[in-house]
């Protein structure tokens, strides 16, 4: 029963503006209407009475299944299986071994530096080589990328549609298959561009293998020491400045000085009450008093207008500009307190806070 009601929750707060002008009709044949309007219910069915009670909504029994269909079969078949389920139904025939394209990456540390290279074999056997120095720090794992991110560029800029990569790294193959858990930011970068590169192909398929496997792609790495006579003479190196994917950008987020205002406005929004029951309590009475009009917070008088709500810094600025501004009439509390609210403006601690201000100036008679 809680999830339901939540499920009417949450579909009231997405679809605030058809609940709050509309007569809302709930088809259901649980009794949610009856359960809410019990008055021993407790914990969060009451929290969710006070914020549903703010709708007007008709609980009616459902007459016909027809309409519900489609919320059932949403509730059935979860979000993670609706892909598998449309593979299923659509699969992606498979590539004919005579059109897929062949691609060997290695990377190689040493003193003198990092290094990278990659062999791009076409389905009619052609090769093409590359090789680049990274002239930036670096771990393995990430020259790895680099050098399988390199290849996939080429691969896409040359119009293959189904590649098969084969590199000696068993994390960066466990990774692209979601076999590992990826950690740190920088190799989850390295992920991200990694499976949007993949994404442009009709297939693609990475594959683990050992480094003797691979010896031409290895040689490729260690080109800046070593000559070797298969390489071809138009070979072209390659010096990356920056990491290949671009890093976040970090936004500070300054959130505003809480006040005396906050909680109300937390209750009225959201429904949020404090844990402790007593303290719930006197927050949904002082919330039956004030009401929420484009994200400001007012005051509900009983014959005046409503009156908007101020925290302390603006509520200094009011005493003072009323009692010593440009008229200076250096009226008593009393007086200041009635010209603020005829003002339109409202805090709590009204006339303490006017005499504690009212005190500090010395040019006014009342104050002595």
């Amino acid at each position: 029963m809680e999830k339901l009601v939540l499920a009417l929750v949450h579909a009231s707060r997405q679809l605030r503006r058809y609940f709050a002008g509309h007569v809302i009709t709930v088809l259901t044949n649980y009794r949610i209407g009856q359960i809410l309007s019990k008055p021993e219910i407790s914990g969060r069915l009451a929290k969710w009475a006070i914020e549903l009670g703010g709708h007007n909504l008709v609980y009616k029994p459902r007459p016909t299944i027809k309409g519900q269909v489609l919320a059932d079969l949403a509730t059935e078949i979860p979000a993670n299986r609706i892909k598998e389920c449309k593979e299923e139904q659509n699969p992606t025939p498979l590539p004919s071994p005579s059109d897929i394209w062949a691609l060997y990456t290695d990377s190689t540390s040493n003193d003198d530096g990092v290094g990278a290279g990659l062999r791009l074999i076409s389905p009619d056997s052609q090769e093409l080589t590359y090789a680049m120095r990274l002239d930036f720090k670096s771990i393995n794992n990430e020259a790895e990328y680099e050098a399988l991110l390199a290849g996939l560029w080429l691969a896409v800029k040359l119009g293959v549609q189904h590649l098969e990569a084969y590199v000696d790294s068993l994390l960066v193959a466990g990774q692209v298959n979601r076999d590992y858990a990826t950690k740190g930011d920088i190799m989850i970068l390295y992920l991200e561009q990694a499976k949007q590169l993949t994404s442009q192909f009709t297939s693609f398929n990475i594959v683990h293998i050992n480094r003797s496997e691979k010896k031409p792609a290895d040689a490729l790495s260690k080109l800046a020491s070593t000559s070797f006579q298969h390489l071809a003479k138009d070979i072209r190196i390659e010096v990356l400045k920056n990491l290949s994917v671009p890093l976040r950008q970090v936004n500070v987020i300054q959130y505003g000085a809480t006040s005396w205002m906050t909680p109300i406005i937390r209750y009225l929004q959201s429904g949020i009450a404090p844990e402790n029951k007593a303290e719930a309590r006197k927050l949904q009475y002082e919330a039956c008093h004030y009401q929420m009009g484009d994200d400001i917070l007012y005051r509900k008088s009983y014959l005046g207008p409503l009156l908007r709500c101020v925290d302390p810094q603006d509520a200094t600025y009011l005493v003072r500009e009323i009692h010593e501004g440009m008229c200076a009439i250096h009226a008593g509390p009393c007086m200041v307190v009635a010209k603020i609210m005829n003002a339109g403006y409202y805090w709590p601690d009204m006339h303490p806070d006017a005499v504690k201000i009212l005190c500090k100036c010395f040019n006014c008679n009342n104050c002595h």
